[in-house]
């Protein structure tokens, strides 16, 4: 029996997707929830699985584009008694058997377990394996198809990563994100900095080459070539004492974290004052529709999340009736979703108004480009000791520029800058928020 491989539905606007990677070969044996491939919309990217045991067929290569719908292979689940038997016991495996003296860790245990508990006798074996040995290294451990070919080609050791996923899996975030932090230390080492991967050059002398955008990078151009286009974008900035937020941040950490099992970082204090700004300022919260302003009465705050693909920009729904603990939550569920690439559209729509914050990657001030139809963009920036009169004297604070895009159409200056002191006033004097504690 053939079972069709077909593009699933990922919402009602979308209609064609790009079929980016398979992550099996023509003729692999897979098994039914395992990852196939990845499809890439102008929106979100995600993993689709396999529906049944089998043998797979490829019918659409990868790069291609497809439609909603479109069949891009097959499963022949005759062939699963052949081609997915039962796995048979590892080398690992055997030689436990002939030594049951040794007690076993398991490898899930062990990438869990934190590094101050990994006592013998498990052994820590040099780094960098040959990736023949990680392959056979990593066989209790459940990867994703992406991420054990990753793991496989970079010779990486599974047992040094840390997974970020549901029940601690091992997503392919994690491993990029080791592979950063070990370039970061190879670069540190010989006084250097940490680059990009630099694009391999052409053969033949050429000195340029050709890629084509992915339909994420098509739609952020398209999207802010539109802003710039059809608003009357202005931006205005002021400056934050982080002070005060950063001590409470500090203070309760622990028992924000013991209460409510996630961080408490600096974005849901921003996210609060926020939605308390934006009610003092409906015209910020609004949108232009032909001739009317449509102003919306709920507060659906989008958070700026940059990834590998492009930037992604998930909604917090009503944000007006979610506590600290809920938006971290919130966030660190999105950051999940985007790693795993298991983002649906529908967690990108309905933003009412965007948050970006361009200073985990060091930027010290910026403009935001309005995430259109929305009439404005906070932007946040790094935080920075610098000198500044408090009380008549100079004193060191820790400040952060803040940036306020918006549409002048329909927000005039004044809203602008109240809406910008408001959120000075509130992130200096955190305790005029609820404190969920």
């Amino acid at each position: 029996m053939l079972v069709e491989i077909k593009v699933p539905s990922v919402g009602e606007s979308v209609t064609e997707a790009v079929l980016a990677e398979w992550f099996k070969k023509d003729g692999d044996p897979v098994r039914k929830g395992e990852a196939l491939y990845v499809l890439e919309t102008d929106k979100v990217t995600l993993e689709v699985e396999a529906e049944a045991d089998g043998v797979l067929k490829i019918g659409v290569a990868e790069g291609e584009t497809v439609a909603i719908g479109a069949v891009v292979g097959t499963i022949d689940t005759e062939a699963v008694a052949e081609a997915v038997p039962d796995r048979e016991p590892d080398s690992q495996e055997a030689a436990s058997a002939a030594a049951p003296q040794e007690p076993k860790v398991d490898a899930a245990e062990t990438l869990a377990a934190p590094p101050d508990l990994l006592k013998p006798p498990v052994k820590i074996e040099p780094l960098q394996p040959a990736p023949e040995n990680v392959a056979e290294m990593s066989q209790d451990v459940v990867l994703s198809p992406a991420v054990r070919r990753l793991v496989k080609e970079k010779g990486i050791d599974v047992r040094e990563l840390k997974g970020s996923g549901p029940g601690g899996r091992i997503t392919k975030g994690d491993v990029v994100l080791h592979l950063e932090a070990r370039e970061t230390v190879k670069a540190d080492s010989v006084g250097g900095r940490p680059t990009e991967p630099a694009i391999e050059a052409p053969s033949g002398g050429n000195e340029t080459s050709r890629k084509p955008m992915t339909p994420i990078r098509q739609r952020i151009a398209a999207r802010l070539l539109e802003a710039r286009q059809n608003t009357a974008m202005l931006t205005t900035f002021n400056d934050i004492d982080m002070s005060r937020v950063m001590s409470i941040r500090s203070r309760y950490k622990e028992v924000f974290q013991k209460k409510y099992d996630v961080s408490l970082g600096f974005m849901s204090f921003f996210i609060k004052a926020t939605v308390e700004a934006l009610k003092e300022t409906p015209e910020i919260n609004a949108f232009i529709d032909g001739k009317e302003i449509v102003y919306n009465h709920r507060y659906h705050i989008g958070v700026a999340i940059g990834t590998g693909r492009g930037l992604v920009v998930p909604v917090i729904r009503n944000a007006e009736t979610l506590g600290l603990a809920q938006m971290e939550k919130a966030i660190v569920d999105y950051v999940n979703k985007i790693k795993e690439n298991r983002l649906d559209l529908s967690d990108l729509e309905g933003g009412t108004f965007t948050i970006t914050n361009g200073g985990v990657f060091g930027s010290l001030l910026s403009t935001p480009i309005l995430n259109t139809p929305q009439s404005g963009i906070l932007g946040m920036h790094r935080i920075e000791k610098r000198p500044v009169v408090v009380d008549d004297e100079i004193a060191v604070r820790p400040m952060m520029y803040v940036a306020l895009s918006y549409d002048h159409r329909i927000v005039d200056g004044r809203e602008a800058v109240t809406f910008l002191r408001r959120i000075k006033e509130f992130i200096e004097n955190p305790e005029r928020m609820l404190m969920e504690i």
